[in-house]
């Protein structure tokens, strides 16, 4: 799940052939975003690790790409783009709750939502699926984007945490939309294809057991119409996928379905370098 949040613990900044953790002393992150009306302030006592460089370029050193200048998110770049994201009043409560929680760095950030939130309703979806809700974050936010006849298919396995979530969907009044499926993911979706439900889904986001993406793509494919769309959290995996020392089981993984998702005609692709990165896939 994403890595970058407002109590983030570590940044790491990827350049096109190089990936550089920040590892100096930790300072407080101090965003705070002018008043909107019907949004919260994002603020946070929690801290990050800083750098000394307030450079927010990293000049690629391959001559094929042009020294084209690509921005790293450094911490003060970080500040300013959560300063600059409309946070609802209800998600910032269920953040601050999550941050509290064991694995609350699974949560997605802010501005992982905001994306997912614009994605649906720039797709005008209306039937969404979510795999992997831990604590309703992403879910909430894809479902008060949704119209009132919307539907989100919000599938998660651990019990304790839906139940933070469903309370947030109802403080937000959108628990008519969600649909929340208690269970394994994939088994979930089987069952969905097997209920005729196949090629009747606008959207969907896959943040759940980064081992089974292949598996969780191809089921998504059955169900997501053409020209719907597919998000992939974790796709850059704290880096380590940009890293050939790195080769654990769950990094390889990742990187074999990253590799396997660009020679994949069946879908239009953009790696997207937000959180912890994502994939957006749109079905041809």
């Amino acid at each position: 799940m994403g890595s970058y949040s407002v109590g983030l613990q570590r940044l790491s900044v990827l350049s096109i052939q190089n990936v550089v953790f920040l590892r100096r002393p930790k300072r407080p992150l101090s965003a705070v975003v002018t008043s909107v009306p019907g949004y919260a302030t994002i603020k946070s006592n929690q801290t990050i690790r800083s750098c000394s460089s307030t450079n927010a370029f990293v000049v690629a050193d391959d001559e094929k790409y042009g020294n084209k200048q690509v921005v790293s998110i450094t911490p003060r770049l970080y500040d300013y783009i959560l300063a600059n994201i409309r946070e609802p009043e209800i998600l910032r409560q269920l953040r601050e709750e999550t941050a509290s929680m064991r694995g609350s760095q699974m949560q997605v950030s802010p501005d992982q939502a905001q994306l997912l939130a614009m994605l649906v309703q720039i797709l005008g979806a209306e039937r969404c699926i979510e795999l992997g809700v831990y604590t309703g974050y992403s879910s909430l936010a894809i479902a008060l984007a949704l119209p009132e006849s919307g539907l989100l298919v919000a599938c998660e396995r651990d019990a304790k945490c839906l139940e933070v979530a469903k309370k947030y969907y109802a403080r937000a009044n959108v628990s008519h939309k969600v649909h929340v499926k208690h269970g394994l993911a994939a088994d979930i979706l089987k069952s969905l294809i097997l209920t005729g439900e196949a090629c009747s889904y606008d959207f969907a986001f896959v943040d759940a057991e980064k081992r089974m993406n292949q598996e969780y793509y191809e089921l998504l494919l059955q169900l997501v119409r053409v020209g719907g769309v597919i998000v992939i959290d974790n796709v850059l995996w704290h880096g380590k996928v940009a890293d050939p020392l790195v080769n654990d089981a769950k990094t390889a993984s990742i990187r074999n379905f990253n590799q396997r998702l660009m020679e994949d005609q069946r879908v239009s692709i953009s790696m997207v370098p937000i959180g912890d990165g994502i994939t957006i896939c749109r079905k041809r």
